[in-house]
């Protein structure tokens, strides 16, 4: 994604600054006199030498998972559905960008990795497109970028590699694409389809919406080129690409533009259209979107089970109070009915043995005391609304439950006095004890899956869909992941965590390079910044921008967070934390978030028909069945929720009577952004 135009008025001694620092940056790029780290021809050279001493295959059984990368490519190997192929990818820890050309296997039963080293090996890469059919793997381009992300190359190079004797052969035909990386590829019975990308110079920036065939009966390319008065797809990079039967589709998207305003900046745009394209007569045809679509978003991945297709992550940029971006990193998961063409979110199903042990906990913890010496409220409430067989009727006939849990929130917001020594209820007690004596109570097991993430890898292999690395940010830095998750797609119950993320290494940047970097970050406000800006204005789609789900934060994370460092923050530091965790949590999504107050009955009642249409979606139960299946999805939201909802309103109010001590007087300045492919 791209940063935001810059705001106007900034001054001329600062414009003067911006300009003299880019002139510097060109003459620096058009100099001669590169520093080794950026000299990409003499580092690929020697890459190229170090590849020539290898004289035969090595593999190293059993070895460490592969390091931090996003950008990578994973494929199912088709000889054998249990094993996953890693290849490619990139580092960035705050001070160099690391690119790879290694190939792990990684044995999804065993759940062991083997490194594989051949000669004649690609040279590393990122942001380039694999796909296996037979007893093969191919790639193609991709890019490599210098350490100090100076120069850069784009591949247009064609390799194969045979998955049996772990050979890899370039080949070398007429007629292929240009060079490019953030393109996307799939394959459609023998033929290999390839569409858009982008190529970067650093002086420029061009998008393709090209579409090439490779025929693999044949061995060759073949450009197709549209008709006059045909629908096309606009240029664009890092959208996805998918098929179903005789039909391939194409969403979302990302690119830049040039305004229409007198400096002529660009500006960013993240698409968020639907093409399908007819592979036997090779015409597009846009599709309107049905159902609970996604919103816009960039670097989410997706890939198909059967009949529907799963989308998972992607960031949304949206600038909230006091000139502070910020980057929301989603870990939603939505399905596509590929052939209703329907969009709907995928919620996960409450497991029995869920139940169970809720059940179990809920009956050892009868006697605890809660703030007024209940049983646990929401337990209690459960219990209560899905005794009888009336349950199945809940949204209609659980008039009369009450919950403590109502009761807790109704306290906590009208009771609630802010004075010289923070925040305490009518009692005089501290507030906050209240709160930690009602997380005691509340039985709230952690739920296991995957953060918000961008540019992750994605299959599906044995009815189970597994999610590899990636990146997200913590405030300014970004996080390069290595874990790895898997979800039983038949089931539906539960993301499992294979491996687990290591801890990310970042470098911290030195006084001076700050200072470049503050000066440097309103140059590049216009190429790094994301408007979130949609080509689908006409469906709503701008509507859908701040509707943001799930992010990186865990409920205990979020909870600890709060209640750890909300007193020291700076006021306009806690507005921005605020905001922050509501919208990566998906509280602006008035469909899956309890309202202030709100109890577990009301909840279900208000959003009834949201839940039953996401659980008849992979249940396609009816009558009493889906409504039990739909309060149970909505059951599990509302626990999830409810520890950190309680806990913004003590740090809203925390907040709302330190704006009224004084006006805010610090400020906090925009941070650099790498693009997203």
């Amino acid at each position: 994604m791209g940063k935001k135009t810059k705001k106007p008025g900034k001054g001329k001694e600062k414009t003067e600054r911006k300009t003299a620092k880019a002139e510097e940056k060109k003459a620096r790029r058009d100099s001669k006199k590169l520093s080794p780290e950026d000299d990409i021809d003499a580092i690929l050279l020697s890459i190229q030498k170090e590849e020539a001493k290898k004289k035969e295959i090595h593999i190293e059984e059993n070895v460490p998972a592969p390091s931090p990368r996003s950008n990578c490519t994973l494929n199912i190997n088709p000889l054998k559905e249990t094993e996953l192929i890693l290849y490619g990818g990139e580092f960035y820890n705050g001070n160099k960008t690391y690119v790879y050309g290694d190939l792990y296997r990684y044995d999804v039963e065993k759940q062991e990795w083997k490194l594989v080293s051949s000669p004649n090996s690609p040279p590393p890469r990122s942001a380039h497109q694999a796909v296996a059919w037979k007893n093969y793997l191919y790639i193609f381009g991709g890019e490599f970028t210098s350490p100090n992300q100076e120069r850069f190359h784009h591949y247009k190079d064609f390799w194969m590699l045979d998955l049996k004797t772990n050979q890899w052969e370039q080949l070398n035909l007429k007629g292929c694409p240009s060079p490019r990386s953030g393109h996307r590829m799939v394959l459609y019975k023998h033929k290999i389809i390839v569409f858009g990308g982008f190529y970067d110079t650093l002086r420029e920036v061009r998008y393709y919406n090209d579409l090439h065939i490779f025929d693999l009966d044949q061995f060759k390319w073949q450009e197709i080129k549209s008709r006059p008065g045909s629908m096309w797809p606009s240029a664009r990079s890092g959208f996805q690409f998918f098929i179903f039967q005789d039909e391939i589709f194409l969403y979302g998207g990302y690119s830049k533009e040039v305004s229409s305003d007198k400096n002529s900046s660009e500006k960013g745009i993240v698409h968020s259209d639907l093409w399908s394209l007819d592979p036997r007569t090779w015409e597009w045809s846009k599709v309107k979107k049905s159902g609970m679509p996604p919103g816009p978003r960039a670097g989410f991945s997706m890939c198909v089970h059967k009949r529907r297709a799963l989308l998972f992550g992607g960031v949304v940029d949206m600038e909230i109070k006091g000139d502070v971006i910020m980057s929301l990193f989603l870990n939603e998961l939505y399905g596509f009915q590929l052939d209703s063409r329907r969009w709907y979110p995928l919620e996960l199903r409450k497991g029995k043995s869920t139940n169970n042990k809720l059940k179990k906990s809920s009956g050892q913890k009868d006697t605890d005391a809660n703030l007024d010496g209940k049983a646990n409220p929401i337990e209690q409430e459960e219990s209560a609304a899905m005794s009888e067989d009336d349950n199945l009727e809940y949204q209609e006939e659980a008039g009369d439950i009450e919950s403590n849990i109502d009761e807790i929130s109704h306290h906590v917001s009208t009771t609630m006095n802010v004075g010289n020594g923070g925040l305490s209820s009518k009692s005089g007690k501290p507030l906050e004890s209240s709160a930690k004596l009602d997380m005691q109570n509340s039985v709230l097991p952690e739920v296991v899956k995957p953060c918000g993430r961008i540019n992750s890898c994605m299959v599906v292999g044995r009815d189970t869909l597994y999610v590899y690395g990636g990146m997200m940010e913590v405030k300014d830095q970004e996080i390069t992941l290595d874990d790895l998750y898997s979800l039983n797609l038949s089931k539906l119950d539960e993301w499992k965590c294979i491996i687990p993320a290591s801890e990310s290494e970042w470098v911290e940047a030195s006084e001076d390079e700050d200072e470049d970097d503050d000066e440097d970050g309103d140059d590049s406000d216009d190429e790094c910044n994301s408007d979130s800006n949609s080509d689908e204005t006409s469906d709503g789609d701008d509507d859908d921008v701040e509707a943001a789900g799930d992010g990186p934060l865990q409920m205990g994370d979020a909870v600890a967070l709060i209640k750890g460092k909300g007193k020291t923050l700076r006021r306009k530091e806690k507005r921005a934390r605020i905001e922050q965790i509501r919208a990566s949590l998906g509280l602006s999504d008035s469909q899956r978030t309890p309202m202030p107050g709100e109890s577990l009955k009301d909840f279900y009642k208000r959003t009834n028909l949201y839940w039953q249409m996401a659980a008849h979606e992979h249940t396609q139960h009816t009558g009493k069945e889906l409504r039990k299946d739909g309060f149970d999805l909505a059951d599990a939201r509302f626990r999830e929720l409810k520890p950190i909802l309680d806990e913004l309103t003590i740090l809203e109010a925390e907040q709302k009577a330190e704006e009224e001590e004084g006006p805010e007087t610090s400020s906090r300045k925009r941070g650099k952004k790498k693009n997203k492919h």
